[in-house]
């Protein structure tokens, strides 16, 4: 494979794009562009929240739509953080299988989290049995991301404690190849974030006050973004059996093919299923991880005695 790797030009030469393009520095300068969309985004929401609240200023459904407590401004940075977490992705899944999964963990917690800023903006602090009543979507939110929280650092401790082992012949190809597919997502990203995102901002503005363009935002771009990671997934699971034939190793991948599948099928449940898919999701891929670092011990020990 190293001759493949040799003689396929474009796929050395993504390689080196690569490494060129997704450095440390390079990276620090995406997230303070991040982090200044993400304070911009902040203040035109506030803006658009104290125009929809003043009647006075502007009486138009575009902006009544906004109105309500300023604190669902904060869904706007996040949504911003969400996007940079996607970068990320790209960044670590050549690096890492298993730390690119954790990444898709991360995201999909970041989201749970995300509607906790938007359902806690309509808790009223008078009544307290009346929130618990008409706020069980909030609370049911908040309990999922201690959950996940939790899940996804056992998932890492987990990861740190795998046993160093060789299990990859050419690894320098396989690399090579994930990096081709990084290169290969961040223009089809790209473009599935402007379409997706486009087309969000254009029915807010041509149906305002119409609920679903306001709450679908949690599947604007993620939930097309969870059905091409099955697809990569799946790509680099087919192009391991040339790498590799370790029985657990193949289960371990596929195991997370099957965790990132559960995450998908979440964006077409309602809430509490949601939230159950989501955490099954994440449970099963630390299960996975957990029984393969297991295995991966007999397999150390049968190389010993080779």
């Amino acid at each position: 494979m190293e001759q493949i790797a040799s003689k396929w030009k474009f796929l050395t030469e993504a390689s080196k794009l690569y490494t060129k393009i997704f450095t440390w520095p390079n990276i620090h300068r995406i997230e303070r562009v991040v982090v200044v969309f993400s304070l911009i985004g902040f203040l035109i929401h506030l803006l658009f929240i104290f125009l929809g609240n003043r009647d006075w200023a502007i009486d138009h459904p575009f902006f009544n739509q906004f109105a309500g407590s300023y604190i669902k401004a904060i869904y706007t940075p996040f949504s911003f953080l969400l996007i940079y977490e996607v970068f990320l992705f790209l960044v670590y899944l050549p690096k890492s299988f298993t730390r690119s999964i954790g990444k898709q963990y991360e995201i999909i917690s970041l989201i749970v989290l995300r509607r906790i800023f938007k359902d806690i903006s309509h808790f009223h602090m008078g009544d307290f049995t009346d929130n618990l009543q008409n706020h069980t979507d909030l609370f049911m939110n908040m309990a999922a991301v201690l959950v996940l929280f939790f899940l996804i650092g056992i998932f890492y401790h987990l990861k740190k404690r795998q046993p160093k082992i060789d299990y990859c012949s050419n690894v320098k190809s396989f690399i090579a190849i994930k990096r081709l597919i990084s290169m290969i997502l961040v223009p089809v990203l790209l473009g599935l974030a402007i379409n997706s995102y486009g087309h969000w901002i254009v029915d807010l503005f041509k149906y305002p006050g119409n609920s679903l363009a306001q709450t679908s935002i949690n599947h604007v771009f993620f939930d097309v973004f969870f059905a091409l990671l099955i697809f990569v997934d799946v790509f680099i699971l087919i192009i391991s059996f040339l790498y590799t034939h370790y029985y657990s190793q193949l289960i371990r991948n596929s195991g997370f093919i099957i965790s990132t599948i559960l995450i998908r099928f979440s964006f077409s449940t309602s809430s509490y299923t949601n939230l159950f898919l989501i955490i099954i999701s994440v449970v099963f891929g630390v299960l996975i991880l957990l029984l393969y670092n297991f295995f991966i011990r007999f397999d150390e020990k049968k190389m010993e005695t080779q």
